[in-house]
């Protein structure tokens, strides 16, 4: 368990200006117009880093040396107050090794992305306590008329607590009360960094998993995987997201819900379920991993999801 205090990043309003990287694979380019067209839109500055539009090798936005100078050029610029990536796909594990600790805690910022990111991130997290901005990217969410929940965003932003709850998808599927910090991310992610240095740290978190396109079974068997390497000991509560695809067309639609209960069944910690944030069908919502979360599911009331600052 990480006991690295958690950065208190100054506010950052609308006009601020935002470094655009692509740490994993390229975008389409109609995405990234659209995107930064948004942004403009909303009084954002955007601006690309020397090789975001890269196309190449092979699914990669450059290589892996391109994507890392990038990004530390992202971090140090002083002229910008958000990092923002264009979206994920794959291929930012192979920043891991070299990302320059230093360098990002002198120049902390917000760092928006998931999906691929959520090794980036929670190494970010886990070693230099900067809070990690799980929300929408620039050609994966800002593209879309409705791909953005902009109350979340701007309050994270601004560093004041917010609330989430059944508008933004959020369900109960077990009661009770929790708080913990909020920490998690792209289920399979998480999977991929078992074994390997960069580990999540779970132990006392409150847990956030999703995930698109995987079938009922594979969501089991990730879950299955992450508890026989002790990634649930200590939980406080749990929360999915929109699990986006992952339903079995031959099973009802509550099925997945049936499986996480199945896995869960000797879980006596509350969890949560639809919360859109990440692989969504619309309106993306921001979470900060890292800061302190309240989860209150009861019976016959709406289940909240509290996030403030320490």
């Amino acid at each position: 368990m990480t006991n690295t205090p958690l950065m208190k990043l100054p506010p950052v309003a609308p006009g601020s200006r935002i470094s655009i990287v692509a740490p994993a694979s390229f975008a389409k380019q109609e995405r990234i117009d659209l995107g930064m067209q948004t942004l403009r839109t909303l009084g954002y500055a955007p601006e690309f880093q020397e090789n975001a539009q890269a196309r190449g090798p092979l699914y990669f936005a450059g290589t892996a040396e391109q994507r890392l100078a990038d990004l530390h050029a992202a971090f140090a610029d002083p002229s910008s107050q958000i990092v923002m990536s264009l979206r994920g796909g794959y291929g930012s594990n192979y920043l891991l090794p070299g990302l320059d600790l230093d360098l990002i805690r002198n120049h902390p910022k917000p760092l928006f992305a998931y999906s691929d990111l959520t090794g980036v991130q929670l190494r970010l997290l886990d070693q230099l306590g900067l809070p990690a901005f799980h929300g929408p990217m620039a050609a994966a969410d800002f593209y879309l008329e409705d791909g953005v929940h902009l109350p979340s965003f701007r309050a994270a932003l601004a560093g004041e607590p917010y609330t989430l709850g059944p508008a933004e998808g959020l369900r109960a599927l077990k009661t009770g009360n929790a708080r913990g910090t909020l920490y998690g991310g792209c289920l399979s992610i998480l999977v991929s960094l078992l074994g390997t240095p960069w580990e999540p740290q779970t132990e006392g978190k409150m847990l956030f998993l999703e995930d698109t396109g995987a079938k009922p079974y594979q969501v089991d068997r990730m879950l299955w995987q992450l508890r026989h390497a002790g990634k649930f000991d200590g939980v406080t509560g749990i929360i999915f997201g929109e699990m986006l695809d992952c339903a079995s067309p031959s099973m009802p639609p509550e099925f997945l819900e049936q499986v996480i209960a199945t896995v869960f069944d000797d879980f006596d910690r509350p969890i949560a379920i639809g919360l859109r944030s990440g692989h969504v069908s619309r309106h993306n919502v921001t979470l900060v991993f890292g800061v302190n979360a309240e989860l209150n599911i009861a019976s016959h009331q709406e289940p909240k999801l509290r996030l403030e600052w320490g």
